[in-house]
């Protein structure tokens, strides 16, 4: 049964609860996650999972394999809402040998339990993240992966709208670029509005996205995309390709896809999040060795290598400054954030450089202080290089409660005098 004046959420795999963090942000009244699964494989230390438990007490906190969740498990949780970041995986299909189960997606690939989810609750929104290359992948058969998606929310009953948000340019402290997508069920009220715009109204205006996410009203240097999907999901894993852009719409397998630009939000700066100097452990400075080695990585280089092959050839890249501006927001963060890599940030102030503190990194991601002190600092770094920035999910809940205010008469009366107050 659904908790009273509450929206149902499933957060699939939740690392140290990104999407949560987010949408009780929002509004704690109205989103509860009654379920999250977090698991690592092939981890005996699961330390995202004992992150997400110590930080959240209701529902139920699944740390176990999510094939071997049941159906029924889902069915019982009247989610209303799901969300999840997941892999960017090969997600080819095919028709199996004996026909009897129809199409079957690769072992292992986790957009295949997301579907099933789906399918156990018709949850009436569905909110994902993932790698922004997820549009053009894989390289062989460019945009396959995503049509295959895409085709999966058709077959649900599902439309579908996605968006490629760089968080720096909405106000956030963090260049980190993702893209978001936002599915609706066919027979919602914002569904069946949806059906009177025009697909480019809906990305400029109208959708999911854009009332949260501004964007210019203009296809930037006319890039645009439109199409149909193939009626089979087997001949889109087998021969489709396209060039999907970074902000786009699906209903009933016809897309429509666009370049937008959006309209900039004044970012919070690197030199804001960071904590004062006095606070900052010593083991976060560099020593001389660090710099040097830190010059050598950031700096232009060119090296001859040899492939395994014997084939020799000169591996080239770009300089880069050796200190990361502190009047810029952060660049996106890796989960090899903290080591002696070309992408760690590296900060220089009142003349030392240092790495970032693993506090500071929960900041460009804006989370609260001290968020992963369960774990060490290693996995405090991984993980967050590993998270998603919460500022953006904050809005995107915000849009959903809008939703939900506004198709009040799919909602119980109960759940209607809870929001009108």
């Amino acid at each position: 049964m659904r908790t009273e004046n509450k929206m149902n959420t499933i957060e699939l795999f939740a690392g140290v609860g990104g999407f949560r963090v987010g949408l009780e942000k929002a509004n704690p009244d109205m989103f509860k996650v009654v379920w999250g699964n977090q698991w690592e494989p092939s981890k005996k230390a699961q330390d995202a999972f004992a992150c997400y438990t110590s930080n959240f007490i209701e529902g139920i906190h699944s740390n176990e394999d999510i094939t071997k969740v049941s159906d029924e498990s889902f069915k019982n949780l009247d989610a209303k809402l799901v969300v999840g970041g997941f892999p960017c995986q090969d997600y080819s299909v095919a028709r199996s040998l004996s026909g009897e189960k129809g199409i079957q997606g690769k072992k292992g690939v986790l957009f295949w339990e997301i579907k099933r989810v789906i399918e156990a609750t018709s949850a009436k929104y569905v909110l994902l993240e993932n790698v922004d290359r997820l549009l053009k992948s894989p390289a062989s058969q460019r945009g396959r992966d995503f049509a295959v998606m895409l085709a999966t929310f058709r077959d649900l009953g599902y439309k579908v709208e996605w968006r490629v948000i760089n968080a720096a340019e909405y106000g956030q402290a963090q260049r980190r670029r993702r893209v978001f997508i936002f599915a609706t069920r066919n027979d919602s009220g914002f569904s069946k509005e949806l059906e009177s715009y025009e697909a480019e109204d809906i990305l400029f205006e109208k959708g999911f996205f854009s009332p949260a996410f501004p964007v210019k009203h203009e296809v930037i240097k006319n890039r645009k995309l439109i199409g149909k999907l193939p009626e089979d999901i087997v001949e889109i894993s087998d021969t489709f390709s396209a060039l999907f852009h970074n902000s786009g719409y699906m209903e009933d397998g016809d897309f429509y896809s666009i370049h937008t630009e959006p309209v900039f939000e004044k970012p919070v700066l690197l030199k804001e999040i960071l904590q004062p100097e006095e606070t900052v452990p010593e083991k976060f400075y560099l020593s001389e060795t660090a710099i040097e080695k830190f010059s050598f990585l950031r700096g232009a280089k060119k090296i001859e290598r040899t492939s395994a092959d014997g084939h020799k050839y000169i591996y080239s890249e770009g300089g880069m400054s050796p200190i990361d501006d502190l009047d810029k927001p952060g660049r996106t963060m890796l989960t090899s954030e903290g080591t002696t890599n070309r992408s760690s940030h590296v900060v220089e102030v009142d003349g030392k450089r240092r790495f970032l503190t693993p506090l500071e990194c929960e900041r460009l991601n804006g989370f609260p202080d001290n968020w992963t002190n369960t774990m060490s600092d290693r996995m405090r770094y991984f993980c967050m290089g590993n998270a998603l920035v919460v500022g953006l999910i904050e809005r995107m809940g915000k849009r959903i409660e809008q939703l939900e205010h506004k198709y009040m008469d799919e909602i119980p009366l109960q759940e209607k005098l809870f929001l009108n107050n």
